[in-house]
């Protein structure tokens, strides 16, 4: 998929040459709606790339190994994942966001010492996330950070921004902090689809190596989707990895003296 910028360039070549040839207004009207599908499309698609490298899956499509993400905690449910976890000797990655930390730090605690990834998912996780500054977001992607230090005493490197939607201030923002973007290639639609079972089906048929599932410990359907996801996962020879092992990439900045912080 073309990134935004060749887009962009693509898009002021051709209105260029419809200005030169004297297109009709319709070809105008059409090019920019083309834009905009396009843009909008590589908003919302983090698979796409379209505004900042995001990693979506692991190269490795030969070791039956995958990652569970959860997204939104820390929750009052979160410690009902977390038990069906460890009972199955599971590891997950949790992106957490800033003002849950605040209200559940004694979860981030227990995430942290059993052993699952933390990673940051903004500070607010406001609707209007999309159409903050990139000053704004990275001062989220930063103040989320130090919560985290606080309580874990490293310092994530794993973002995903909320909703998974990018653009150019997003992807700025994501520069200036030195973030690594993890986004899912399967998505189980859990705060969406009402059924237990159909979203159980929905994440079973897609599951591949190297594949990144996308989770919300939020709510009780989720709670008995991962119970099945991991009998089905056991039964199928698969490994349920945190972000930092399945990728093989350090998940916690590390000092000069070869520390993590």
């Amino acid at each position: 998929m073309l990134r935004h910028k060749y887009s962009v360039f693509i898009f002021f070549i051709l209105l260029a040459f419809l200005f030169f040839t004297k297109a009709s207004v319709l070809l105008y009207v059409l090019l920019f709606l083309a834009f905009l599908a396009i843009t909008s499309w590589g908003a919302f698609d983090i698979r796409l790339n379209y505004f900042s490298k995001n990693i979506c899956q692991s190269n490795n499509k030969i070791d039956k190994e995958i990652a569970i993400t959860f997204d939104d905690g820390p929750h009052e449910k979160t410690e009902e994942i977390l038990d069906i976890l460890l009972k199955y000797n599971a590891k997950a990655t949790f992106f957490c966001i800033g003002k849950q930390i605040e209200k559940y730090p004694q979860i981030l605690k227990r995430i942290v010492a059993e052993g699952h990834n933390i990673g940051n998912h903004s500070y607010s996780h406001s609707n209007w996330n999309g159409f903050f500054s990139s000053q704004k977001i990275a001062s989220e992607i930063e103040q989320t950070r130090e919560l985290i230090s606080q309580i874990a005493h490293n310092k994530t490197r794993l973002y995903r921004p909320p909703f998974g939607v990018t653009n150019p201030n997003i992807a700025h923002a994501i520069s200036k902090t030195n973030q690594v973007v993890i986004g899912w290639n399967i998505r189980s639609l859990d705060t969406v689809i009402e059924s237990e079972v159909l979203i159980f089906e929905r994440i079973k048929k897609r599951v591949k190596p190297g594949s990144i599932i996308l989770l919300h410990d939020t709510s009780a359907k989720t709670v008995w989707v991962l119970e099945q996801l991991l009998l089905f996962l056991q039964s199928e020879g698969y490994k349920t990895k945190t972000i930092e092992q399945l990728l093989d990439i350090q998940a916690y900045e590390i000092t000069n003296n070869n520390e993590f912080v």
